[in-house]
């Protein structure tokens, strides 16, 4: 994992609520951040961050560019989940996460099971990373 990619993408992944508090914050920040002359892969942290990620189709029904905004990086992935677990200026668990997301995008919506699975893959990755210390 590129620490410093989490880091700098944590930083600057909302770098797009300058111009909008929209749903497109994420595709204007990876603009902003390209025309910064930034690694790409930081645009990518910040596009991939909303949500549990956007597919082509959702980011369509959204008015966005019809491209995946998944995250597929584990450094795109741990910046999209910690994104999640930050609400009001406060950092709040998973559970209570999950539950305002749901409440958000609506039960049946395939982002929720996203987000899920998102949850599940960096738990392991942590608890991996534990048990190695």
């Amino acid at each position: 994992m590129d620490v410093g990619l989490v880091e700098v993408g944590g930083l600057l992944h909302d770098m797009g609520r300058s111009r909008t508090h929209g749903i497109v914050h994420g595709v204007v920040g990876g603009e902003i951040i390209r025309q910064l002359g930034l690694p790409e892969a930081v645009a990518r942290v910040a596009e991939t961050h909303v949500g549990a990620g956007l597919t082509a189709e959702e980011a369509t029904g959204f008015g966005l560019p019809r491209r995946d905004f998944v995250p597929i990086t584990l450094e795109e992935k741990i910046v999209c989940y910690a994104d999640k677990l930050v609400s009001g200026g406060r950092v709040i668990g998973f559970d209570e996460a999950f539950k305002k997301f749901v409440e958000d995008v609506s039960v049946g919506s395939p982002a929720v099971a996203r987000l899920r699975e998102l949850h599940e893959e960096i738990s392991r990755v942590v608890d991996e990373g534990l048990r190695g210390i």
